[in-house]
């Protein structure tokens, strides 16, 4: 309900927003900016540069986005460089992307987006510090729930779709309960252009993560769990968003089945976080408004701890010890998106027009 009360208020502002001379000079009308490329971050701990990194500061600091440019509707506006990548934090959530796409100032149709952020991982898919491409983002959050202490006999856990019986199905119509800005095209998981996404894969695969004493001797923990236990890597797989932090194996669980589910068996769970379900609706809403192209949306998640503690250790004792993956993962998203951004930019006479991969 949340995000759907959100949604509705971007949208009235979409009706609502002002002409592109709004902001222009008395008797002039500024033609508006072509934005080639945005990269997205979720939270910044502290100042935009200069101390201890949050999701944006490596950006800021290594991308050179020295110019702030003021974004009426968000609290700090953005940053952009003189090659033409523009940064924004959502401190505000969603309501400062829509802000910086209404701005009449500047054009989106053409615009990469990367959205970025930390996540919790699965283990049985990568390890903390390594960087996932989502083919698919996954709608974790509305779905009907009692508690897994109760549930009827067969079942894995107290969670299941809206309009099914049980956990394992989907409804008999799986778009019956979309949101109120019916932007939703199965209900719980978001297609991303695959083709997009494997071009970035295939350019950034190969990219060396730095690895931590700390990160491996930790990782030494996880017998049984060969994915967890290698070296940060580059991999493609899905990214599940939920309101609510979950932790445990159970729910890891849970969220593998979501995905495979929602996504027709075609999915693989690897991130969990809390922004990219309400993330991509949003770009969804905006793009049926013709103001954004959804075709040029890439999601970057890497991975700053686990989704469950590993083998013999309590579920409660590993929840919030994420300060030695959060720096790994803060270096490593910047450190694999980079590349693409910079493909983009320096050859943006081609990619303007045509979407790479395609």
């Amino acid at each position: 309900m949340y995000r759907s009360l959100l949604l509705a208020a971007g949208m009235c502002l979409l009706a609502a927003a002002p002409g592109p001379s709004a902001f222009a000079r008395p008797g002039r009308q500024a033609p508006a900016e072509p934005v080639r490329v945005v990269v997205v971050a979720n939270f910044e701990t502290g100042a935009d540069k200069g101390d201890a990194p949050g999701e944006f500061q490596d950006w800021v600091e290594r991308e050179h986005l020295d110019e702030a440019v003021p974004v009426r509707g968000t609290s700090d506006g953005v940053r952009r460089n003189a090659q033409g990548l523009y940064g924004i934090v959502l401190r505000h959530g969603t309501t400062d992307l829509v802000a910086f796409v209404l701005d009449p100032r500047f054009d989106f149709r053409h615009t990469y987006w990367l959205f970025t952020g930390i996540s919790g991982v699965d283990p049985r898919a990568a390890s903390v510090g390594s960087a996932a491409w989502a083919r698919w983002v996954i709608d974790g959050d509305e779905l009907r729930e009692i508690d897994d202490r109760t549930v009827p006999a067969g079942w894995p856990y107290g969670l299941w779709a809206i309009g099914a019986s049980r956990p394992g199905q989907l409804p008999d119509n799986p778009n019956h309960f979309g949101s109120v800005t019916d932007v939703a095209e199965s209900s719980k998981a978001f297609r991303l252009n695959g083709k997009l996404e494997h071009w970035a894969y295939e350019m950034t695969k190969d990219v060396a993560i730095p690895d931590d004493p700390e990160l491996k001797r930790r990782r030494a923990a996880w017998t049984g769990f060969p994915q967890a236990q290698r070296p940060p890597f580059v991999l493609e797989g899905e990214t599940l968003g939920a309101r609510r932090y979950w932790h445990g194996e159970a729910r890891t669980r849970w969220a593998e089945d979501w995905t495979k589910l929602w996504t027709r068996g075609q999915g693989l769970f690897v991130m969990t976080n809390m922004e990219s379900q309400t993330n991509q609706e949003a770009m969804i809403a905006l793009g049926k408004e013709g103001l954004v192209d959804t075709d040029r949306i890439l999601v970057l998640r890497t991975a700053s701890n686990f989704s469950e503690p590993p083998p013999g250790l309590a579920v409660t004792a590993s929840i919030g010890d994420e300060a030695p993956g959060q720096r790994a993962a803060f270096d490593s998203n910047q450190r694999v998106g980079a590349p693409v951004i910079h493909e983009l930019l320096a050859h943006w006479d081609r990619y303007k027009d045509a979407i790479p991969g395609n």
